[in-house]
């Protein structure tokens, strides 16, 4: 299983971008990307940096809010949920 954060697009260049991800900011490819991305869009990232998907801006904050609850409940497993 693979647990992808909502990542805002801070900078784009190219085909890469600058995302925020829980506050720590990385370089990212948007080569697998099938859309357009924006300055402000959320995108998901797999392994080896490579946005992969859009994710509607209101989703990704709902996502981003439910883990920021969970995270804040101190399991260390993530089994737990």
């Amino acid at each position: 299983m693979c647990l992808a954060i909502p990542s805002r697009v801070l900078e784009i260049n190219d085909q890469m971008a600058l995302v925020d991800t829980a506050g720590e900011q990385r370089k990212v490819s948007l080569l697998l990307m099938h859309e357009e991305v924006a300055v402000g869009d959320y995108v998901l990232i797999q392994h080896g940096q490579f946005a992969y998907e859009r994710v509607d801006a209101e989703r990704a904050r709902e996502s981003l809010a439910l883990m920021e609850e969970v995270f804040a409940q101190g399991q260390a497993d993530v089994r737990a949920w």
